[in-house]
């Protein structure tokens, strides 16, 4: 009942997404532009305008929401977040590149592909060290990673030119607007699901300790090692479709861990609805609040997450 409430709240949020914005369109000619009925300048804004905003927004929020589900169960850190291992650092140092060589579009999500994959694998090859990585070594070699990323990414923003800080900066902060090819991220969304939910039960065990887990005939390592990958892939995917977004990987989780328990077979897929949700809403507010003019959904991801941050971060002494 709870995921079949989130899937309704999800088909609200894109059908709003899809009718409101400078021009408001009625629910019937939504409807019937989805459909192929309806035709002229309101269906064509439907589909060539909001309809793949609205996918990529919510893929993104639910590949987010789901890598950091993951990540929190396997770092057993409920404030773990998806950027934690650099990977958004390394996708906005590849994206950032292409902006200042002036490539097309198609190469600057090339790149930030790239740039993030390449940072995963350099944590992953920096942690690895002596043939034995431990989470807290994991965790400190992607802060270091993320750290000199920013750097990169700072170096990159002072050497730009005019026109191209602003792209720069939009990208930096999360912006759907350029994301004209979201489908092959909502299959990697769906196929990721499709991949967690065998392994459900084991990470169920695992959150009650390692040891546990090993007595229990659970791989471990394999286990970890394998949705590591797939969380840093996910975050990869959703950064180079959209930017940086963040706290939607950090809070969804926490939330609805909190409102449904730490059960993985429930948690996981309602965090993908639940960031997706989030962030179509987001995106919608971000275009309409002060429309003609759009606000980067990073920006309110952002104003969102903060005080929800903090908020937990009280409850958390620990």
């Amino acid at each position: 009942m709870v995921l079949a409430g989130l899937a309704l709240s999800a088909v609200l949020a894109l059908l709003w997404a899809l009718s409101a914005g400078e021009l408001d369109i009625p629910a019937g000619t939504v409807f019937g532009a989805l459909f192929g009925s309806e035709q002229g300048m309101s269906a064509a804004i439907v589909r060539e305008l909001r309809l793949p905003r609205a996918v990529a927004a919510f893929a993104c929020g639910g590949l987010l929401a789901t890598a950091g589900a993951l990540m929190q169960v396997l770092l057993r850190n409920p404030l773990a977040d998806p950027y934690i291992l650099g990977i958004s650092g390394g996708a906005a140092v590849g994206a950032l590149g292409a902006i200042t060589l002036g490539a097309a579009s198609f190469w600057i999500d090339a790149s930030a592909f790239v740039g993030a994959l390449t940072a995963m694998l350099l944590v992953f090859g920096l942690a690895h060290g002596d043939g034995s990585w431990t989470q807290t070594r994991l965790l400190l070699t992607g802060v270091i990673v993320a750290a000199g990323c920013g750097a990169a990414v700072s170096l990159m923003l002072a050497l730009a030119s005019d026109t191209r800080v602003k792209s720069m900066l939009f990208w930096l902060m999360g912006d759907a607007s350029a994301a004209v090819r979201p489908w092959p991220a909502l299959v990697v969304l769906v196929g990721a699901l499709a991949l967690v939910a065998p392994c459900a039960r084991d990470l169920n065990v695992l959150a009650r300790g390692e040891l546990g887990a090993r007595a229990l005939g659970v791989a471990v390592s394999r286990l970890r090692v394998g949705l590591y990958v797939l969380a840093s892939l996910l975050t990869a995917t959703a950064v180079t479709l959209v930017g940086s977004v963040g706290f939607v990987g950090l809070i969804v989780p926490h939330l609805v861990r909190l409102a449904l328990g730490n059960d993985q077979r429930v948690l996981i897929p309602a965090a993908a609805l639940a960031g997706g949700t989030l962030l179509t809403l987001a995106d919608t507010a971000a275009r309409t609040v002060i429309a003609p003019q759009q606000l980067p959904v990073g920006v309110l991801t952002a104003l969102i997450g903060v005080p929800v941050f903090l908020f937990l971060l009280s409850r958390s002494p620990r």
